[in-house]
């Protein structure tokens, strides 16, 4: 049997961290049950890709709205979005 740290496909460590029971004594049946849960959560969520940042950017329909540069000045901040 393998030592549960190392694996031969992975080399060093095992792809998910190891679990350890603290308390309980559960029977082998339902430890592979609760690992199956675990391990497939666990997969899920690493296969959700966030969206690139460019992506994200690129949908925005806030990129469409006219950007004035205010210029330095007293009450500059008041005029940016008048109209030119």
């Amino acid at each position: 049997m393998l030592d549960p740290t190392t694996t031969e496909e992975h080399g060093e460590h095992p792809p998910f961290p190891p679990i350890k029971v603290v308390r309980g004594n559960p029977t082998p049946e339902e430890l592979a049950a609760a690992l199956a849960v675990v391990r497939a959560r666990a997969a899920a969520v690493a296969a959700e890709a966030p969206a690139s940042r460019a992506a994200q950017e690129w949908a925005d329909p806030a990129r469409t709205v006219p950007r004035r540069v205010p210029h330095p000045g007293p009450k500059a901040w008041r005029t940016t979005y008048w109209p030119g």
